[in-house]
Protein backbone atom coordinates (compact mmCIF):
# COMPACT_ATOMS: atom_id res chain seq x y z
CA UNK A 1 0.00 0.00 0.00
CA UNK A 2 1.29 3.47 -0.85
CA UNK A 3 2.93 5.33 2.02
CA UNK A 4 0.87 8.38 1.07
CA UNK A 5 -2.46 6.56 1.52
CA UNK A 6 -4.40 7.26 4.72
CA UNK A 7 -7.37 5.56 6.36
CA UNK A 8 -8.98 8.56 8.06
CA UNK A 9 -9.22 12.32 7.70
CA UNK A 10 -7.55 12.62 11.11
CA UNK A 11 -4.45 10.90 9.73
CA UNK A 12 -4.50 13.21 6.70
CA UNK A 13 -4.60 16.19 9.05
CA UNK A 14 -1.61 14.93 11.07
CA UNK A 15 0.41 14.37 7.91
CA UNK A 16 -0.57 17.76 6.51
CA UNK A 17 0.57 19.42 9.74
CA UNK A 18 4.01 17.80 9.39
CA UNK A 19 4.30 18.67 5.70
CA UNK A 20 3.12 22.29 5.69
CA UNK A 21 4.90 25.42 6.94
CA UNK A 22 3.45 26.67 10.22
CA UNK A 23 1.77 29.72 8.64
CA UNK A 24 0.13 27.68 5.89
CA UNK A 25 -1.18 25.05 8.28
CA UNK A 26 -2.29 27.75 10.71
CA UNK A 27 -4.44 29.34 8.02
CA UNK A 28 -6.26 26.01 7.53
CA UNK A 29 -7.16 25.38 11.15
CA UNK A 30 -7.90 28.96 12.17
CA UNK A 31 -11.19 30.08 13.65
CA UNK A 32 -12.31 33.54 14.71
CA UNK A 33 -11.78 34.91 18.22
CA UNK A 34 -11.80 32.13 20.84
CA UNK A 35 -12.74 29.41 18.35
CA UNK A 36 -15.99 28.43 20.09
CA UNK A 37 -17.90 27.97 16.84
CA UNK A 38 -14.97 26.16 15.24
CA UNK A 39 -15.00 23.65 18.10
CA UNK A 40 -18.77 23.29 18.28
CA UNK A 41 -18.96 22.47 14.57
CA UNK A 42 -17.09 19.24 15.33
CA UNK A 43 -18.27 18.55 18.87
CA UNK A 44 -21.94 18.68 17.89
CA UNK A 45 -21.61 15.70 15.54
CA UNK A 46 -20.34 13.63 18.46
CA UNK A 47 -23.47 14.40 20.46
CA UNK A 48 -25.63 12.64 17.87
CA UNK A 49 -25.95 8.87 18.08
CA UNK A 50 -27.19 6.16 15.72
CA UNK A 51 -30.05 3.68 16.12
CA UNK A 52 -28.83 0.67 14.09
CA UNK A 53 -30.55 -2.52 12.95
CA UNK A 54 -29.04 -6.01 13.21
CA UNK A 55 -30.74 -7.86 10.35
CA UNK A 56 -32.48 -7.19 7.06
CA UNK A 57 -29.92 -4.70 5.78
CA UNK A 58 -29.63 -4.03 2.05
CA UNK A 59 -26.81 -5.85 0.28
CA UNK A 60 -26.18 -2.83 -1.96
CA UNK A 61 -26.63 0.79 -0.92
CA UNK A 62 -27.33 3.78 -3.17
CA UNK A 63 -25.33 6.78 -1.97
CA UNK A 64 -26.26 9.13 -4.83
CA UNK A 65 -28.23 12.35 -4.52
CA UNK A 66 -29.05 15.49 -6.50
CA UNK A 67 -28.17 19.10 -5.66
CA UNK A 68 -28.89 22.13 -7.84
CA UNK A 69 -29.92 19.86 -10.71
CA UNK A 70 -26.60 17.97 -10.61
CA UNK A 71 -26.34 14.24 -9.88
CA UNK A 72 -23.78 13.39 -7.20
CA UNK A 73 -22.30 9.93 -6.70
CA UNK A 74 -22.20 10.61 -2.95
CA UNK A 75 -23.72 13.37 -0.78
CA UNK A 76 -20.46 15.32 -0.52
CA UNK A 77 -19.56 18.49 -2.45
CA UNK A 78 -16.35 20.50 -2.59
CA UNK A 79 -16.72 23.75 -0.67
CA UNK A 80 -14.90 26.75 -2.17
CA UNK A 81 -11.68 27.69 -0.37
CA UNK A 82 -9.42 30.50 -1.54
CA UNK A 83 -5.64 30.61 -2.00
CA UNK A 84 -4.87 26.88 -1.83
CA UNK A 85 -1.13 27.20 -1.22
CA UNK A 86 -0.92 23.70 0.25
CA UNK A 87 -0.03 22.18 -3.15
CA UNK A 88 1.20 23.68 -6.44
CA UNK A 89 -1.72 22.21 -8.42
CA UNK A 90 -4.23 23.76 -6.00
CA UNK A 91 -7.79 23.99 -7.25
CA UNK A 92 -6.98 22.21 -10.52
CA UNK A 93 -6.04 19.06 -8.58
CA UNK A 94 -9.22 19.35 -6.51
CA UNK A 95 -11.30 19.71 -9.67
CA UNK A 96 -9.78 16.55 -11.14
CA UNK A 97 -10.36 14.63 -7.93
CA UNK A 98 -13.98 15.73 -7.53
CA UNK A 99 -14.70 14.88 -11.17
CA UNK A 100 -13.12 11.45 -10.73
CA UNK A 101 -15.34 10.79 -7.71
CA UNK A 102 -18.52 12.07 -9.33
CA UNK A 103 -19.21 15.25 -7.42
CA UNK A 104 -19.44 19.04 -7.76
CA UNK A 105 -16.51 21.42 -7.48
CA UNK A 106 -16.99 24.71 -5.66
CA UNK A 107 -14.41 27.28 -6.79
CA UNK A 108 -13.64 30.39 -4.76
CA UNK A 109 -13.42 33.82 -6.35
CA UNK A 110 -10.27 34.08 -4.24
CA UNK A 111 -8.78 30.97 -5.85
CA UNK A 112 -5.33 31.15 -7.40
CA UNK A 113 -6.29 29.10 -10.48
CA UNK A 114 -8.41 30.57 -13.31
CA UNK A 115 -12.02 29.48 -13.56
CA UNK A 116 -11.52 28.27 -17.13
CA UNK A 117 -8.71 25.88 -16.13
CA UNK A 118 -10.78 24.43 -13.31
CA UNK A 119 -13.90 23.92 -15.44
CA UNK A 120 -11.76 22.14 -18.05
CA UNK A 121 -11.04 19.52 -15.35
CA UNK A 122 -14.51 19.42 -13.81
CA UNK A 123 -17.32 20.84 -15.98
CA UNK A 124 -19.65 20.67 -12.97
CA UNK A 125 -18.12 23.66 -11.24
CA UNK A 126 -19.93 26.28 -9.15
CA UNK A 127 -18.26 29.69 -8.97
CA UNK A 128 -18.44 31.21 -5.53
CA UNK A 129 -18.64 34.98 -5.38
CA UNK A 130 -18.62 37.52 -2.60
CA UNK A 131 -20.65 40.73 -2.64
CA UNK A 132 -17.57 42.68 -3.65
CA UNK A 133 -17.40 45.84 -5.73
CA UNK A 134 -20.24 47.62 -7.52
CA UNK A 135 -22.95 45.89 -9.53
CA UNK A 136 -21.09 46.35 -12.79
CA UNK A 137 -18.17 44.41 -11.33
CA UNK A 138 -20.51 41.69 -10.08
CA UNK A 139 -22.13 41.37 -13.50
CA UNK A 140 -18.64 41.13 -15.02
CA UNK A 141 -17.87 38.11 -12.82
CA UNK A 142 -21.26 36.54 -13.50
CA UNK A 143 -20.79 36.82 -17.26
CA UNK A 144 -17.30 35.33 -17.03
CA UNK A 145 -18.79 32.37 -15.14
CA UNK A 146 -21.50 31.99 -17.76
CA UNK A 147 -19.02 32.13 -20.65
CA UNK A 148 -16.75 29.59 -18.97
CA UNK A 149 -19.61 27.13 -18.49
CA UNK A 150 -20.11 27.22 -14.71
CA UNK A 151 -23.21 25.21 -13.78
CA UNK A 152 -24.13 27.51 -10.92
CA UNK A 153 -23.10 30.21 -8.48
CA UNK A 154 -22.51 30.27 -4.74
CA UNK A 155 -23.14 33.64 -3.13
CA UNK A 156 -21.20 33.55 0.13
CA UNK A 157 -22.54 35.83 2.84
CA UNK A 158 -21.26 33.99 5.94
CA UNK A 159 -17.95 35.84 5.89
CA UNK A 160 -19.17 39.21 6.98
CA UNK A 161 -16.97 40.27 9.86
CA UNK A 162 -13.27 40.77 10.48
CA UNK A 163 -12.18 39.19 13.77
CA UNK A 164 -8.83 38.53 15.36
CA UNK A 165 -7.94 35.18 16.88
CA UNK A 166 -7.08 34.65 20.51
CA UNK A 167 -4.11 32.48 19.51
CA UNK A 168 -2.95 34.91 16.83
CA UNK A 169 -3.67 35.04 13.12
CA UNK A 170 -1.22 33.28 10.80
CA UNK A 171 1.07 35.64 8.95
CA UNK A 172 0.20 35.84 5.24
CA UNK A 173 2.16 38.17 2.92
CA UNK A 174 0.54 40.60 0.51
CA UNK A 175 2.55 39.05 -2.32
CA UNK A 176 5.41 36.55 -2.63
CA UNK A 177 8.18 38.98 -3.53
CA UNK A 178 11.85 38.68 -2.53
CA UNK A 179 11.24 40.30 0.84
CA UNK A 180 8.43 37.87 1.66
CA UNK A 181 10.48 34.88 0.49
CA UNK A 182 13.36 35.86 2.77
CA UNK A 183 10.96 36.35 5.68
CA UNK A 184 9.34 32.95 5.26
CA UNK A 185 12.48 31.08 4.22
CA UNK A 186 13.04 29.47 7.67
CA UNK A 187 9.54 27.97 7.57
CA UNK A 188 9.94 26.70 4.01
CA UNK A 189 13.42 25.25 4.52
CA UNK A 190 12.26 23.24 7.52
CA UNK A 191 9.44 21.73 5.43
CA UNK A 192 11.41 20.50 2.40
CA UNK A 193 8.73 18.24 0.88
CA UNK A 194 6.30 21.14 0.59
CA UNK A 195 9.04 23.38 -0.77
CA UNK A 196 10.21 20.80 -3.33
CA UNK A 197 6.67 20.40 -4.59
CA UNK A 198 6.69 24.03 -5.69
CA UNK A 199 10.35 23.95 -6.75
CA UNK A 200 9.62 21.17 -9.25
CA UNK A 201 7.07 23.41 -10.98
CA UNK A 202 9.47 26.38 -10.92
CA UNK A 203 6.67 28.42 -9.37
CA UNK A 204 6.29 29.98 -5.95
CA UNK A 205 2.93 29.98 -4.13
CA UNK A 206 0.76 32.47 -5.99
CA UNK A 207 -1.30 34.90 -3.92
CA UNK A 208 -3.07 36.63 -6.82
CA UNK A 209 -6.75 35.94 -7.50
CA UNK A 210 -7.45 35.82 -11.26
CA UNK A 211 -11.19 35.17 -10.98
CA UNK A 212 -11.89 38.65 -9.66
CA UNK A 213 -11.24 40.19 -13.10
CA UNK A 214 -11.73 39.26 -16.76
CA UNK A 215 -9.16 36.96 -18.39
CA UNK A 216 -6.10 38.90 -19.48
CA UNK A 217 -6.53 41.67 -16.90
CA UNK A 218 -3.92 41.98 -14.14
CA UNK A 219 -5.10 39.86 -11.23
CA UNK A 220 -5.31 41.58 -7.83
CA UNK A 221 -3.59 40.15 -4.81
CA UNK A 222 -5.63 38.23 -2.27
CA UNK A 223 -5.52 41.17 0.13
CA UNK A 224 -6.25 43.62 -2.66
CA UNK A 225 -9.50 41.77 -3.36
CA UNK A 226 -10.13 41.46 0.37
CA UNK A 227 -9.81 45.23 0.68
CA UNK A 228 -12.36 45.75 -2.08
CA UNK A 229 -14.76 43.42 -0.29
CA UNK A 230 -14.31 45.26 3.03
CA UNK A 231 -15.13 48.59 1.36
CA UNK A 232 -18.30 47.28 -0.31
CA UNK A 233 -21.56 47.89 1.61
CA UNK A 234 -23.23 44.58 2.56
CA UNK A 235 -26.11 43.47 0.30
CA UNK A 236 -29.82 43.74 1.07
CA UNK A 237 -32.34 41.01 0.30
CA UNK A 238 -33.29 43.04 -2.77
CA UNK A 239 -29.64 42.82 -3.84
CA UNK A 240 -29.66 39.05 -3.34
CA UNK A 241 -32.76 38.79 -5.54
CA UNK A 242 -31.13 41.05 -8.16
CA UNK A 243 -28.08 38.77 -8.31
CA UNK A 244 -30.25 35.65 -8.65
CA UNK A 245 -32.13 37.31 -11.51
CA UNK A 246 -28.91 38.40 -13.22
CA UNK A 247 -27.62 34.84 -13.17
CA UNK A 248 -30.93 33.20 -14.08
CA UNK A 249 -29.79 29.70 -13.14
CA UNK A 250 -28.99 27.54 -10.11
CA UNK A 251 -27.62 29.68 -7.29
CA UNK A 252 -26.76 28.81 -3.70
CA UNK A 253 -26.79 31.22 -0.77
CA UNK A 254 -24.06 30.17 1.65
CA UNK A 255 -24.21 31.16 5.27
CA UNK A 256 -27.84 30.67 6.33
CA UNK A 257 -28.23 29.88 10.04
CA UNK A 258 -31.76 31.16 10.69
CA UNK A 259 -35.20 29.97 9.61
CA UNK A 260 -36.36 33.48 8.73
CA UNK A 261 -33.29 34.00 6.52
CA UNK A 262 -33.94 30.66 4.81
CA UNK A 263 -37.48 31.76 4.00
CA UNK A 264 -36.23 35.09 2.67
CA UNK A 265 -33.78 33.19 0.46
CA UNK A 266 -36.67 31.24 -1.07
CA UNK A 267 -38.56 34.47 -1.70
CA UNK A 268 -35.45 35.97 -3.34
CA UNK A 269 -35.28 33.20 -5.94
CA UNK A 270 -32.37 31.29 -4.45
CA UNK A 271 -32.37 27.61 -5.48
CA UNK A 272 -30.14 26.18 -2.72
CA UNK A 273 -28.86 27.24 0.68
CA UNK A 274 -25.86 26.13 2.69
CA UNK A 275 -26.41 26.05 6.42
CA UNK A 276 -22.99 27.40 7.35
CA UNK A 277 -21.03 29.59 9.73
CA UNK A 278 -17.98 29.73 7.44
CA UNK A 279 -16.25 26.95 9.31
CA UNK A 280 -16.06 28.98 12.51
CA UNK A 281 -14.31 31.86 10.73
CA UNK A 282 -17.13 34.36 10.99
CA UNK A 283 -19.01 35.46 14.12
CA UNK A 284 -17.72 33.40 17.03
CA UNK A 285 -20.32 31.96 19.46
CA UNK A 286 -22.60 31.11 16.53
CA UNK A 287 -23.92 27.56 17.11
CA UNK A 288 -22.66 24.63 15.08
CA UNK A 289 -24.30 24.48 11.69
CA UNK A 290 -25.58 20.93 12.34
CA UNK A 291 -27.58 22.30 15.29
CA UNK A 292 -29.32 24.86 13.06
CA UNK A 293 -29.95 22.41 10.21
CA UNK A 294 -33.10 20.55 11.37
CA UNK A 295 -35.29 23.63 11.84
CA UNK A 296 -34.17 25.12 8.53
CA UNK A 297 -34.66 21.87 6.61
CA UNK A 298 -38.13 21.44 8.10
CA UNK A 299 -39.08 25.00 7.15
CA UNK A 300 -37.85 25.14 3.54
CA UNK A 301 -36.51 21.72 2.58
CA UNK A 302 -39.49 21.04 0.33
CA UNK A 303 -38.93 24.29 -1.59
CA UNK A 304 -35.16 24.57 -1.91
CA UNK A 305 -32.07 22.35 -1.77
CA UNK A 306 -30.51 22.44 1.69
CA UNK A 307 -26.87 21.46 2.24
CA UNK A 308 -24.67 21.67 5.31
CA UNK A 309 -21.16 23.11 5.68
CA UNK A 310 -19.04 22.92 8.81
CA UNK A 311 -17.18 20.33 10.88
CA UNK A 312 -17.51 17.28 8.62
CA UNK A 313 -14.62 14.88 9.21
CA UNK A 314 -16.18 11.41 8.78
CA UNK A 315 -18.67 9.57 6.64
CA UNK A 316 -20.86 9.17 9.71
CA UNK A 317 -20.99 12.98 9.97
CA UNK A 318 -22.35 13.10 6.44
CA UNK A 319 -25.03 10.54 7.28
CA UNK A 320 -26.09 12.49 10.36
CA UNK A 321 -26.45 15.67 8.30
CA UNK A 322 -28.50 13.91 5.61
CA UNK A 323 -30.70 12.28 8.26
CA UNK A 324 -31.44 15.75 9.64
CA UNK A 325 -32.55 17.12 6.28
CA UNK A 326 -29.47 18.00 4.21
CA UNK A 327 -29.23 16.76 0.63
CA UNK A 328 -25.45 16.79 0.91
CA UNK A 329 -22.58 18.34 2.83
CA UNK A 330 -19.90 20.72 1.63
CA UNK A 331 -16.35 19.71 2.51
CA UNK A 332 -13.65 22.27 3.28
CA UNK A 333 -10.63 21.69 5.53
CA UNK A 334 -10.70 17.89 5.13
CA UNK A 335 -10.00 17.88 1.40
CA UNK A 336 -7.26 20.50 1.82
CA UNK A 337 -5.41 18.16 4.17
CA UNK A 338 -5.64 15.45 1.53
CA UNK A 339 -4.43 17.90 -1.10
CA UNK A 340 -1.46 18.82 1.07
CA UNK A 341 -0.49 15.20 1.61
CA UNK A 342 -0.79 13.85 -1.93
CA UNK A 343 -2.30 16.32 -4.39
CA UNK A 344 -5.17 15.02 -6.52
CA UNK A 345 -4.78 11.49 -5.17
CA UNK A 346 -4.97 12.84 -1.62
CA UNK A 347 -8.28 14.57 -2.31
CA UNK A 348 -9.60 11.37 -3.90
CA UNK A 349 -8.40 9.52 -0.81
CA UNK A 350 -10.43 11.82 1.46
CA UNK A 351 -13.55 11.38 -0.68
CA UNK A 352 -13.05 7.60 -0.65
CA UNK A 353 -12.68 7.60 3.14
CA UNK A 354 -15.94 9.52 3.47
CA UNK A 355 -17.70 7.28 0.97
CA UNK A 356 -16.68 4.20 2.95
CA UNK A 357 -17.94 5.73 6.18
CA UNK A 358 -21.23 6.76 4.58
CA UNK A 359 -21.79 3.29 3.19
CA UNK A 360 -21.01 1.62 6.53
CA UNK A 361 -23.44 3.87 8.40
CA UNK A 362 -26.22 3.43 5.84
CA UNK A 363 -25.71 -0.34 6.06
CA UNK A 364 -25.86 -0.34 9.84
CA UNK A 365 -29.01 1.75 9.83
CA UNK A 366 -30.76 -0.74 7.57
CA UNK A 367 -31.29 1.72 4.74
CA UNK A 368 -30.84 0.98 1.04
CA UNK A 369 -30.34 4.62 0.03
CA UNK A 370 -29.16 7.87 1.59
CA UNK A 371 -32.51 9.30 0.49
CA UNK A 372 -34.24 7.04 3.03
CA UNK A 373 -32.36 8.50 6.01
CA UNK A 374 -34.45 10.36 8.60
CA UNK A 375 -34.22 11.65 12.18
CA UNK A 376 -35.55 8.24 13.29
CA UNK A 377 -32.11 6.84 12.49
CA UNK A 378 -30.48 9.09 15.08
CA UNK A 379 -30.32 9.48 18.83
CA UNK A 380 -30.81 13.22 19.27
CA UNK A 381 -30.25 14.56 22.79
CA UNK A 382 -32.69 17.01 24.31
CA UNK A 383 -31.79 20.60 23.52
CA UNK A 384 -29.50 19.68 20.63
CA UNK A 385 -31.30 21.71 17.97
CA UNK A 386 -31.02 25.49 17.75
CA UNK A 387 -34.10 26.85 15.97
CA UNK A 388 -32.79 30.32 15.20
CA UNK A 389 -35.00 33.00 13.70
CA UNK A 390 -38.37 31.52 14.59
CA UNK A 391 -39.72 34.31 16.77
CA UNK A 392 -41.56 35.93 13.88
CA UNK A 393 -39.57 39.15 14.26
CA UNK A 394 -37.69 38.97 10.97
CA UNK A 395 -35.64 41.98 9.87
CA UNK A 396 -36.89 43.86 6.78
Amino acid sequence: MSSTWFETVAVAQRRAKKRLPKSVYGALIAGSEKGLTLQDNQTAFGELGFAPHVAGQAAVRDLSTTVMGQDLALPVMISPVGAQAVHPDGEVAVARASAARGTIMGLSSFATKPLEEVIAENPRTLLQIYWCGDKDRLVQRIERARAAGAVGLILTLDWSFSHGRDWGSPSIPERMDLKAMLRFAPEAITHPRWLMGFAKTRRIPDLTVPNMVDPGEPAPTFFGAYGEWMQTPPPSWADVQWLAEQWGGPIMLKGVMRVDDAKRAVDAGITAISVSNHGGNNLDSTPASIRALPAIAEAVGDQIDVVLDGGVRRGSDVVKAVALGARAVMLGRAYLWGLAVNGQAGVENVLDVLRGGIDSAVLGLGRSSVRELSPDDLVIPAGFTRALGTSGKSRP
